[in-house]
C-alpha cells in the first residue's frame, strides 16, 4: 500500500536512506523523506530494568510470545546497586522473562546497554535500532540510525516486530579542523550545545559531516552522538567510514579471543564465533554500507570550527549554559562531589584521559570522587592498561559497571546545597541528588583534576577563545502534488472549532498534572476534568467536544505520561495542532489514536491574532482539514500541514498502538 504519493527528488540523505531499508508496507518506488509517517521493524530493540513496564504491556495487549526473538535485547544496568529482596526479585523476574522468550539477556554487571548494544555488535552501522531510553542517539556514533521509543512501542515491536516512525527533518553539522591536544568529543558536544542554544536541532535527525571527523575516534563519536539527545535531537549518526571498519575489527578479534560471555542466549552463535562481531559481516558491510547522496537536503546545515573547541564546562542544570573551563578557575568554585560514570563517559579512552590527568596525585580531602566503567569489559581493559589502577591510587570510590548517580541511584549523590562536577551528560536540578545542589558536566579530564583541585579547573591551558560556528537554514521547495492515499474509515475531511493556547513549550504537567499521574483508579472523566489544570483553570469551560486544540511550539515538552495525551481526547479535543511537538508528545498522543499535526504558520497567524493575553481564547471560527492534500482552511487562507500517512491512519483508525496490535495477534 502506498503511503504517501508525491513528486520527489530521488535524491536521500543518510537518515532516509536507513529509514528507507527498515521501513515496511511501502508501495515499490516511494522514496523516504523527511515527514513521512512510516512502519518500521527496526534490527534490534533494547530494554533495561523498565523491561518489567514493557512486560506488562506485552501481556496486556494478549501477547504470549516474540515477533522474532532475535530482535529484542534485555540488558540490566540502571538499579545495579539496588540489593534489596524486591530489586532482586524484579531481576529475577525479567531473566525467567527473557529465557522464556528466547531473547538474549545481559545481567546486572556486564555494563549499560547502550555500550553492550555496541560490544556485542547490535550496533551495526547502516541499520535502524531502537532503545525505550533517550540515550540510544549514542549508536550514531557508529553510523546507526539509533532513536528513542517509549515503552508502548516495545511492546509493539516484541508483538509484532515493527512499530510507526515520523521521518524528521534532517540536519548536518559540518565538523572542521582538528581539535586541539587535550579536547576531546565532550567538549565538542558541550561546545555544540552551547553555542547553537536556542532549539536549532530541536526533534531534528543530526548527520556529522566534515573532514574533522577522521581525527574522531568512535569513543569521541559515541559521546557526541549520546548528548545529541540534551541538544535536543532525534538521532545523532555519524557517517561509516574507515574509523568505523578500524573499530570493528579491533573489536571483532577481541571478541575472538574473549569468546562468547555475559549472554545468556544468543540464539545464532554457532561454534562460539559471535553472530553479529566477524570478519564476513565487516567484509560485506565495506560492500553495501548506505552513504547521503551528494546532492542530499538538509533542512539546515551547521559548522563547527573545531580548532577554536577548548574544554568547557555546562551548567549548572541545564546542558546549553557553556563556560570556558580556564576561566572558571578564576570563581574558585568549590566542589564536594565527582563523577565519571554514565553510558556518556566511561569508556576505554575516558576512563584514560582521567587517569593520565590524575596519576601521582591525590584526589582532594573534601571531594569525593565516583567512578564506573561502562561495561565489564571496558573495566578489564582499563584494568590491563594500568589506569584502572591509578584512579583507585588516587583516592577515587569505585562502582559497579552500570548506571548509578547520573539518574540519582545508589551511593554518591548530591546532598543539599552541594556542587558536583560530573562527566555524564544530564545536569537538570535534582537530576543526581538534592534539588538544592548545584551540577556542572565537563569532559575525564576536567573532572579529574576538579577532584584534585578541589576546585573547578581546566588541565589544559587555552584562552577561553569563543568557538567558530556557523548555521544556514534551507526551505524545501513545496511538493508540486500531494495526495495522501485515505485508508477505508478514516475521514477525508474533518472540521471544528479553533480552541487556541499560545503557550510555547507547553510541558506535559501544565496539561496533565503530576499530582494525578499515579492514581490507577484516575479514569477518562476525572482526566477530563482536571485537563490544562496547570496552565488555565478555565480551559475545561471554553472546550467543546469536536474542538481543535491549537498550541504553541515544542507542545508537550517534559516527562512522558500518556496522560497528557489521553486527556485532552477525553476532554472532546478531535485534534491537537501546534506548531512542534515534542516527540515523547507526539509518539504518546499518535499511540493513543490521537491525531497531531503540524502548522507553524497557522499558529503564527493566530498569535498575530490573538497576542497572549489569553492564555486560551475559544475563537468560535471554524477549520476545516483536508487529509487528501494535507492541508487546513481556516478564515479565508490555506495551510500546509504534514502528510498523516497510512501508519498514522491505521492507528486513529484502530483507538491506538495497543488495539492495533491486538488486531494483529
Amino acid at each position: 500500500m502506498r503511503l504517501l504519493h508525491k513528486e520527489v527528488d530521488i535524491s536521500q540523505n543518510l537518515i532516509e536512506k536507513i529509514a528507507q531499508k527498515y521501513a515496511v508496507d511501502l508501495e515499490q518506488g516511494h522514496r523516504v523523506g523527511s515527514g513521512d509517517f512510516i512502519s518500521v521493524s527496526p534490527v534490534h530493540v533494547m530494554t533495561h530494568d523498565n523491561t518489567s513496564a514493557v512486560m506488562e504491556k506485552f501481556r496486556s495487549i494478549g501477547a504470549t510470545q516474540m515477533a522474532n526473538p532475535r530482535q529484542p535485547v534485555i540488558a540490566l544496568d540502571h538499579n545495579i546497586q539496588d540489593t534489596s529482596e524486591a530489586n532482586l526479585r524484579q531481576y529475577a523476574g525479567i531473566e525467567k522473562f527473557a529465557k522464556e522468550m528466547g531473547v538474549d539477556f545481559y545481567p546486572a554487571g556486564r555494563g549499560i546497554g547502550h555500550q553492550i548494544m555496541c560490544e556485542e555488535g547490535y550496533a551495526w552501522p547502516g541499520s535502524m535500532m531502537v532503545a525505550s531510553d533517550s540515550h540510544s542517539n549514542m549508536y550514531g556514533g557508529l553510523g546507526v540510525l539509533g532513536t528513542p521509543i517509549v515503552r508502548t512501542d516495545a511492546a509493539a515491536i516484541w508483538a509484532t516486530g515493527r512499530t510507526w516512525w515520523q521521518v524528521p527533518p534532517v540536519a548536518s553539522v559540518e565538523l572542521k579542523g582538528q581539535l586541539r591536544p587535550g579536547v576531546t568529543g565532550k567538549d565538542v558536544i558541550i561546545t555544540l550545545a552551547g553555542l547553537f542554544n536556542h532549539d536549532e536541532v530541536l526533534n531534528h535527525a543530526i548527520e556529522f559531516i566534515g573532514e574533522g571527523l577522521a581525527s574522531l575516534s568512535i569513543d569521541q563519536r559515541m559521546t557526541i552522538a549520546n548528548m545529541t539527545t540534551e541538544w535536543g535531537a532525534l538521532a545523532g549518526v555519524f557517517p561509516i567510514d574507515l574509523v568505523t571498519y578500524d573499530w570493528l575489527e579491533s573489536r571483532a578479534l577481541q571478541v575472538e579471543k574473549r569468546g562468547l560471555s555475559g549472554v545468556v542466549s544468543d540464539g545464532d552463535s554457532q561454534d562460539g564465533i559471535s553472530p553479529r562481531m566477524n570478519y564476513p559481516r565487516i567484509s560485506q558491510l565495506k560492500q553495501d554500507a548506505p552513504y547521503a547522496d551528494p546532492d542530499a537536503f538538509y533542512a539546515r546545515e551547521l559548522v563547527l570550527d573545531l580548532a577554536t573547541v577548548e574544554p568547557n564546562v555546562s551548567g549548572p542544570d541545564n546542558v546549553k549554559t557553556m563556560t570556558a573551563a580556564k576561566s572558571m578557575e578564576q570563581e574558585k568554585l568549590t566542589i564536594q562531589k565527582a563523577y565519571l560514570v554514565s553510558c556518556v563517559n566511561s569508556r576505554v579512552e575516558d576512563l584514560a584521559e582521567a587517569a593520565i590527568t590524575i596519576k601521582g596525585q591525590k584526589v582532594a580531602d573534601h571531594v569525593e570522587f565516583y567512578v564506573a566503567a561502562a561495561s565489564s569489559e571496558v573495566q578489564a581493559e582499563s584494568e590491563r592498561r594500568g589506569d584502572w589502577k591509578a584512579l583507585i591510587d588516587a583516592g577515587v570510590k569505585t562502582l559497579p559497571p552500570g548506571c548509578g548517580p547520573c539518574i540519582g541511584l545508589g551511593v554518591g549523590l548530591l546532598e543539599e546545597n552541594e556542587v558536583g562536577i560530573s562527566a555524564t551528560n544530564r545536569n537538570f536540578k535534582g537530576r543526581m541528588g538534592d534539588k538544592s545542589a548545584k551540577a556542572y558536566l565537563a569532559s575525564p579530564a576536567v573532572v579529574a583534576a576538579s577532584a584534585v583541585a578541589g576546585h573547578v579547573v581546566s588541565p589544559y591551558e587555552y584562552d577561553g577563545g569563543k568557538p567558530q560556528g556557523d548555521i544556514k537554514i534551507n526551505e524545501k521547495a513545496d511538493d508540486k502534488a500531494v495526495a495522501v492515499t485515505i485508508l477505508d474509515g478514516f475521514p477525508g475531511e474533518l472540521t471544528g472549532n479553533i480552541l487556541y493556547c499560545h503557550q510555547d513549550n507547553l510541558n506535559t504537567d501544565g496539561i496533565f498534572p503530576g499530582k494525578y499521574t499515579y492514581l490507577d483508579d484516575f479514569g477518562p472523566e476525572q482526566q477530563a476534568g482536571v485537563v490544562m489544570e496547570n496552565y488555565d483553570a478555565a480551559f475545561v469551560d471554553l472546550v467543546e467536544k469536536g474542538d481543535f486544540l491549537v498550541g504553541g511550539f515544542n507542545f508537550g515538552t517534559g516527562s512522558s505520561r500518556e496522560q497528557a495525551a489521553t486527556a485532552l481526547k477525553y476532554g472532546g479535543i478531535s485534534l491537537v495542532i501546534a506548531g512542534s511537538f515534542s516527540e515523547t508528545y507526539k509518539r504518546n498522543a499518535i499511540n493513543n489514536g490521537i491525531m497531531v499535526l503540524e502548522a507553524p504558520e497557522l499558529v503564527k497567524d493566530l498569535l498575530d491574532t490573538y497576542g497572549r493575553d489569553q492564555l486560551t481564547v475559544a475563537t468560535g471560527i471554524k477549520a476545516s482539514i483536508d487529509f487528501e492534500s494535507a492541508s487546513l482552511s481556516y478564515n479565508g487562507k490555506q495551510y500546509s500541514l504534514n502528510p498523516l500517512g497510512a501508519a498514522a491512519q491505521e492507528l486513529v483508525l484502530t483507538g491506538g498502538l495497543e488495539n492495533w496490535v491486538k488486531e494483529r495477534l
